[in-house]
C-alpha cells in the first residue's frame, strides 16, 4: 500500500500560478495522491494563487525556501521557478533529502544542467522534469501509431512550431527568454525523441534573427537531426513570423512511414497512403482517451515512482539527452558546424565529474 507523500510547492507566481490552478487541485483533492504541506514564492502576493485554489493555510506560505524546508518535513518538492534558479533550489532540496519534480529545463546552461545531474546522482535522489507537451493527448497518439508498426518503419519526421511573439517584447535589451531554442523548442525536441524512439546522434542548426524581430538573440531556427536509430528529422521554428501556424499545444508533425504518412496538425491526426488496401487513402485517426494528461499525469507518475513504482519516462537520465540536444543545437547555430550530440553530452559531464 502506498503512502500519501508530503510536498512543498516552490513557485506560485508566473507559471507557478498555472500549477496552482490546474495541476495541484487535481493531485491534492481529486486524486488524493499527495499532501501539500507548504508553498514558497518570493512575492507574497503570489501566495494567493495557492491559497485560493488549493486551500493551504496562509501560515504555510513562505518567501524563503530554506525556512519552509526547515519547518515542514516533506518527501519531495515541486520546483516551478525561472531556469537560472533551478540549481539553487535543487541544492536546498538535496540538503533536506527531498526528491524533486521540476519544470523544464534542467537549468539555464549545459554546465549547470550537468552539475545538477551529478549532484542528484551523488545524493541518490529521484528527479523528474516536466516536459509536458510530449505527454499531451495528440502527441501521445501520434507516438503510439508510429511505434505500433501499423504503418511500417519510420522514414523521417518533419516538425514545425511557428508563431508571432513580437509584441511580447517591450524592451529587447531586457528580454530574458533570449534564444528560441531555449525558450520554446526544447518541448519539440522532446517530442521528436519520443516519436522517433531514439536519442539524437547529430544536429545541424541555422539560427538567426530577422531585421524586424525585437529579440536579443536568435528567434528563428531550422534544425536538421540524425537520430541514433537512423531516422532523419527536420524542424522549423520561429517566434518572429507574421502568422501563428502552429503554436503552443497546436503542434505540427508529419511522420513519413513505410506504408503511409501520419500528419498531426492542430490536434487533428490524419493518415494518408497511395499504396491501397489495407491502408486507406485518407483517414482521420481517433486520439487516445484518458482522464489526465500533461502536468497532472506527469506528477502522478512521479509520485508513484517515489512510492516505489517504475521510473517515469521524464526522469533526469532521459532529460539529459533532451538537454544535450537543446544546447548542442544552439552551439551548432552559433558555430555553423555539425555537432555530435552524444560527444557533446559526455564532454560536458566530464568537466563536472568532481562536483
Amino acid at each position: 500500500m502506498t503512502q500519501q507523500l508530503r510536498f512543498i510547492q516552490v513557485g506560485t507566481g508566473g507559471f507557478g500560478g498555472y500549477w496552482c490552478s490546474k495541476v495541484l487541485p487535481a493531485i491534492v483533492h481529486e486524486l488524493g495522491a499527495a499532501r501539500l504541506v507548504a508553498a514558497v514564492d518570493i512575492n507574497p502576493q503570489a501566495h494567493q494563487n495557492i491559497i485560493s485554489n488549493v486551500g493551504i493555510d496562509p501560515s504555510r506560505c513562505y518567501t524563503d525556501l530554506r525556512q519552509a524546508l526547515e519547518e515542514n518535513p516533506c518527501d519531495f518538492v515541486v520546483i516551478v521557478l525561472p531556469a537560472h534558479l533551478h540549481e539553487y533550489a535543487v541544492d536546498l532540496a538535496l540538503e533536506f533529502e527531498c526528491d524533486i519534480l521540476m519544470e523544464k529545463p534542467v537549468s539555464d546552461s549545459m554546465e549547470s544542467s550537468c552539475r545538477v545531474y551529478r549532484k542528484v546522482k551523488r545524493a541518490g535522489r529521484k528527479l523528474a522534469v516536466t516536459y509536458s507537451h510530449r505527454f499531451d493527448q495528440d502527441k501521445q497518439t501520434l507516438q503510439q501509431y508510429v511505434q505500433s508498426g501499423l504503418y511500417g518503419r519510420l522514414h523521417y519526421l518533419i516538425g514545425r512550431f511557428t508563431s508571432n511573439n513580437r509584441s511580447a517584447v517591450n524592451d529587447p535589451r531586457e528580454y530574458a527568454h533570449h534564444h528560441y531554442l531555449i525558450s520554446s523548442a526544447v518541448h519539440q525536441f522532446d517530442i521528436i525523441r519520443s516519436i522517433t524512439g531514439s536519442n539524437a546522434k547529430t544536429v545541424y542548426t541555422q539560427s538567426w534573427n530577422p531585421q524586424w524581430a525585437p529579440f536579443k538573440e536568435h528567434s528563428t531556427a531550422l534544425v536538421q537531426m540524425e537520430m541514433e536509430n537512423g531516422v532523419r528529422v527536420f524542424f522549423e521554428g520561429s517566434k518572429s513570423n507574421a502568422t501563428q501556424l502552429n503554436g503552443w499545444s497546436n503542434d505540427y508533425f508529419r511522420a513519413e512511414c513505410e506504408f503511409g504518412t501520419l500528419e498531426l496538425d492542430r490536434r487533428k491526426l490524419v493518415a494518408r497512403s497511395d499504396l491501397g488496401f489495407p491502408h486507406p487513402r485518407t483517414a482521420e485517426l481517433p486520439l487516445l482517451e484518458q482522464k489526465h494528461w500533461t502536468h497532472t499525469w506527469l506528477m502522478k507518475m512521479f509520485i508513484d515512482w517515489v512510492n516505489g513504482g517504475e521510473a517515469p519516462p521524464n526522469h533526469l537520465e532521459d532529460n539529459m539527452q533532451c538537454t544535450a540536444l537543446q544546447y548542442a543545437a544552439i552551439e551548432s547555430g552559433l558555430t555553423g558546424k555539425l555537432v555530435d550530440v552524444q560527444q557533446f553530452l559526455q564532454q560536458h559531464l566530464g568537466r563536472v565529474q568532481q562536483v
